[in-house]
């Protein structure tokens, strides 16, 4: 056993005792905290980002930010009406003009195309002045503003920061730069309810985007800082804080080369137009939208599902001068001379109007009513009203197209002698009874097919559907334009009178036809359509004979007779060769004038309504007149409108080519004495158009055809001259004196009372 004492560790006495940490100095972390702390940081950071870049995802656009407005144009291209809930019309970079694109990045982005998609020093800078009140800040990039417009909502939490952040760094990844900022300028809101930079370039200059000068631009520009603060117009107050930013966009284009000291130096604040109230559908504009509608439905074009998606840019043919004409010759002929507070009757009136051009089939103007939002039913488009005596010329075109001949065989023409009796009884009918009565029971005798049409005589017309053919009139009627739908458009003698229910466009349509000779296509309202900028197909029109140009210019020559001669002489006021046909419905219900020149055709209706139950009401008394008839305010409507339409227009004669002489009709089979006149009958009453109180009782016209209808030696007629042509053509035969038509046999008729003349 050993008991020396052990040697103390010499390097063990060696090392000092480390001092112990007291005091304030034991809360000052070491070095090793310090790049613990970091490594542990950067590690959570880097797995936050791993984990939030694998679960955000690039979500669908929400909801507000795919909702357009459609867009309705007049021919020319300048803005009609705006439709749908949010005001905006998006639009290719390609049409946002360059002075645009670079005031807007010099306004919010800069360095947008040479930076990333998010600015982590932008964000902190942007947070720490929004933290300490400086102002709420956003800090971030152009991208990381159309991801809030596109995907997200617009609340400022954490977790919309978050998915912000992540899906601009994905989305910079999959699109370009160009498409990031055509995006955002089509999200931006700029105040005026204007969404995207077309929308704004309307509402505060009436211009496309694509016209954007410096000036306009980089007001619209600075706008997205404070859209409603630097309304100058709304807040004049605020005009020099709008001016400054302004300024300081102007300012950072010359900076960054877009734009030369030069024409900034020129530059002069560009003050906005008026605010406006959303115009929205009121006046005429929404009649159109209507009709537009209703026409890309019918057609199969654009579905009304998809239409209320938005974002279609629809031309119509509509053309303004024309559409204001109508509108100017409807206030003045018509509006201007009611006074509802004086007779209840004038506030009944309703009006309708359609014009069409007979070589292209585009409807060049619309009447729907005195405003949309006022009377919602479109009078251009309604088909509940009776079309009168403006039936009538479709019975006498189905005449001549079909060769038809009287009940003692002769060939109907111009100067066909017919019995004018009122209360006659139509001959050859299977049908039944039906005796029409003519306006006021005005015998008018023996009358040719000219003058019976010029003084609209029921007990004739109804005498020539049987005589032509029930069936063959009807199917005339649909060749010439109206639909095969349309009510009351049967195979009766009472279709002549005007019982079928067509609209004012459809009776255009069919108008426009005998203008063009008898060749129809079907008319148009759109000229151009495109969804997104990319151009829909529209249907072909594809004209085609549908009654002979013979069928067709004949009976232009009597309607002609109507304008110089009948009931149609308002008419004449139109300074210009024309033709039309006038019509009065059942109780004055409604009153029609439908005419047309060489370039147009256009049908004009007053009707009666009442406001509150919607019944049709007799018009009798309105504008303080004992009737409503076609010659009064629908012809003088009429007159104006197309004077005023055509005044640019040359004046036109009708180039006609009328019945030839090889349908004249063997006078050895015709009677040399009128059978007596049968006994009247009991059929309902029908009105008729008339000529005004004050006119003698017609005389029988000549039955030698006028020179302007009449074509010899191998020359065409025209009315007011001739010009060289092949066919010799003329009018009708003289009628031999004391003959005339009517059946030899008694028919019966149609039940249920006829309506109109």
């Amino acid at each position: 056993m050993n008991d020396e004492p052990q040697q103390p560790n010499t390097l063990a006495k060696a090392r000092p005792p480390r001092p112990r940490r007291t005091g304030w100095r034991r809360l000052i972390p070491t070095w090793r905290m310090v790049l613990g702390a970091f490594v542990l940081g950067v590690m959570l950071l880097a797995g936050a980002f791993v984990l939030g870049y694998s679960l955000v995802q690039i979500p669908p656009a929400n909801a507000l930010a795919v909702k357009q407005s459609n867009v309705y144009l007049y021919a020319d291209g300048s803005q009609l009406a705006r439709d749908g809930e949010v005001n905006r019309e998006s639009v290719s970079l390609a049409r946002v003009s360059k002075d645009a694109q670079h005031a807007v990045l010099a306004a919010e982005d800069r360095d947008f195309y040479t930076e990333s998609a998010v600015d982590p020093k932008a964000m902190v800078r942007a947070a720490w002045n929004t933290a300490t009140g400086k102002g709420r800040q956003s800090g971030s990039t152009i991208t990381q503003q159309y991801v809030k417009n596109y995907y997200l909502a617009q609340e400022q939490t954490l977790t919309r920061k978050a998915k912000e952040f992540f899906i601009a760094i994905k989305l910079d990844r999959t699109v370009t730069k160009d498409q990031i900022l055509e995006g955002y300028l089509n999200t931006s809101y700029f105040g005026r309810n204007a969404y995207g930079i077309q929308s704004a370039a309307h509402a505060y200059y009436g211009m496309d985007a694509t016209d954007l000068d410096p000036a306009r631009a980089a007001y619209l520009a600075a706008l997205l800082n404070a859209p409603s603060e630097y309304d100058v117009v709304a807040h004049p107050e605020n005009r020099a804080a709008a001016e400054e930013r302004w300024n300081y966009v102007l300012d950072g284009m010359v900076t960054e080369g877009w734009l030369s000291a030069t024409e900034r130096a020129g530059t002069e604040f560009p003050m906005p137009k008026e605010a406006t109230v959303s115009t929205g559908l009121s006046g005429q504009r929404g009649y159109v939208v209507e009709a537009v509608k209703q026409y890309l439905a019918e057609h199969d074009i654009v579905s009304p599902e998809e239409l209320e998606r938005g974002g279609y840019r629809i031309t119509t043919t509509l053309e303004k001068p024309r559409q204001d004409a109508f509108v100017k010759a409807v206030d003045e002929r018509l509006m201007s001379r009611l006074d509802p507070k004086a007779r209840k009757v004038d506030g009944y009136v309703r009006a309708g109007g359609a014009a069409i051009d007979p070589k292209t089939g585009g409807v060049v103007a619309l009447y729907g009513g005195i405003d949309y939002v006022k009377q919602y039913t479109n009078g251009a488009t309604r088909r509940d009203f009776q079309v009168g005596s403006t039936f009538k010329p479709f019975v006498f075109a189905s005449a001549v197209q079909n060769a038809a001949s009287t009940q003692d065989g002769r060939i109907i023409t111009p100067n066909t002698l017919y019995d004018g009796t009122s209360e006659r009884p139509v001959q050859g009918w299977s049908g039944g009874s039906y005796a029409p009565e003519n306006e006021d029971h005005h015998d008018y005798g023996e009358i040719t097919v000219r003058e019976a049409t010029d003084r609209s005589v029921n007990s004739v017309y109804a005498q020539m559907v049987v005589d032509v053919g029930p069936e063959e009139v009807k199917q005339t009627a649909i060749d010439l334009g109206l639909p095969a739908s349309t009510p009351e458009l049967h195979g009766g003698p009472s279709v002549a009178l005007g019982t079928a229910t067509a609209s004012v466009l459809d009776m255009a349509q069919a108008y426009a036809t005998l203008a063009n000779h008898g060749e129809h296509g079907a008319y148009t309202l759109i000229k151009k359509i495109t969804q997104d900028g990319t151009e829909i197909e529209l249907p072909a029109r594809h004209p085609r004979q549908v009654i002979s140009r013979e069928a067709a210019d004949t009976t232009t020559s009597v309607l002609r007779s109507t304008i110089e001669n009948g009931t149609a002489s308002a008419a004449g006021a139109a300074g210009r060769p024309a033709a039309g046909k006038t019509g009065t419905a059942e109780e004055d219900r409604a009153a029609w004038f439908a005419g047309y020149t060489p370039d147009l055709a256009t049908v004009v209706a007053v009707m009666g309504q009442d406001p509150v139950t919607a019944e049709h009401m007799p018009l009798y008394k309105a504008m303080g007149l004992p009737r409503m008839n076609g010659g009064g305010a629908p012809a003088e409507i009429w007159a104006q409108f197309t004077r005023d339409a055509l005044k640019d227009t040359p004046a036109h004669d009708f180039s006609l080519q009328l019945q030839t002489a090889s349908e004249e009709w063997d006078l050895r089979d015709v009677p040399t004495s009128p059978p007596s006149s049968p006994p009247p009958s009991s059929g309902a009453p029908a009105d008729q158009d008339r000529p005004s109180p004050s006119s003698a009782p017609p005389t029988r016209h000549s039955t030698t055809p006028p020179p302007d209808d009449t074509t010899t030696g191998g020359e065409t007629a025209t009315d007011g001259g001739t010009t060289p042509g092949d066919d010799t053509t003329t009018d009708a035969p003289p009628t031999p004196p004391g003959t005339t038509t009517g059946g030899l046999t008694e028919g019966g008729g149609l039940t249920g009372g006829p309506v109109t003349g």
